[in-house]
This record gives C-alpha cells, structure tokens and sequence, in this order.
C-alpha cells in the first residue's frame, strides 16, 4: 500500500496579506551635505564666503539624489545658509530635508505611506512583515500601523508563521 502524504499551507490559506514596508522605500541615493565643511575655522559661517560657494559649488553631483542637510558642528547656523542650500538643491536634487540621513528616511516612508491607497486592506488580515533586507524607521511601521488600524479587521506583526498580534477589531 502506497501511502501518500498530503502537505498542506496552512499560511496560504490563512487568508493573510503579508505587507514589506521595503516595498516603499524610495529608491535612489541619500546624500548627507553638512554645512560644517563652509564654517568659517569651524565656528561661524561668513556670509559673503558661504554666497561665493553656493555661486561656484558643482551641484550636479546631487541630480536625483536624497538630499538631508545638516551642521554636525557646534556652531550657530543662520536659517537662511539651509535656505540658500535648499534653493540651490531644488534644481537637481530629487528631495531635500532638513537632518541626517535617518531623518531623510524618516521623511521618505512618510511621503510614500501618505500615497498608500488604505481601502485596500479593509477588512484584511494584515501581517506586517517584521524582517528584511534593508533597514527600515520605526517611525514607518507606527505611521503604517495607525493608518491601517482604521481599515483592518487585524494587525500582526513579523512573519505569517510567527506573528505577534497588535491589532484585532471587535466584532
């Protein structure tokens, strides 16, 4: 007698929507630009100096780029050297923030998850996958959570074969 063993996916039939924030993440280069490299002996930024610069600097380089600006020095920065920097950035740079590069992601996740057509997951059963290749803010799974929590039936969070419950709407 032949006996045949039948597997069965049990996650696929769970009727689970798996959702990889990764999919949102913007793609291109993050570009840091930090304003300390134009201070005047690392302390004041020479306002004739730094309009000299922003003139003659080659901002090609930033063409479809991530751009966060930002001064890792301890020095007071006027507000209008980031304006100057963001006008001249307009131009060529695909998205300018004002930070580092992890408030520059923070800022890109916010953008994409704003676009995010939430009816779609209506009355889902919704796993938020919990691991992947790149790293993704916090800052994204809470704006994806609180979005989603108005749509869901429920929320789990890691993978479809091991979730940790975060949402379930009452019936």
């Amino acid at each position: 007698m032949d006996i045949q063993e039948t597997v069965i996916n049990k996650v696929a039939q769970s009727g689970l929507l798996t959702v990889d924030l990764a999919d949102f993440a913007s793609k291109g280069e993050r570009v840091l630009y930090d304003i300390k490299d134009n201070l005047f002996q690392g302390l004041i930024l020479r306002e004739k100096d730094f309009r000299e610069f922003v003139k003659n600097h080659d901002w090609e380089q930033y063409r479809g780029k991530f751009v966060a600006i930002t001064c890792t020095a301890d020095a007071i920065v006027p507000t209008w050297a980031y304006m100057l920097l963001a006008n001249r950035l307009a131009s060529c740079a695909e998205d300018i923030v004002f930070g580092d590069l992890a408030t520059l992601e923070t800022m890109l996740y916010e953008r994409a998850l704003e676009k995010i057509d939430i009816e779609k997951f209506r009355d889902q059963r919704v796993v938020v996958k919990g691991c992947g290749d790149i790293p993704i803010p916090e800052s994204a799974f809470v704006k994806f959570t609180a979005q989603l929590s108005k749509v869901a039936k429920s929320i789990m969070y890691g993978e479809p074969c091991s979730t940790v419950p975060v949402f379930k709407r009452k019936a």
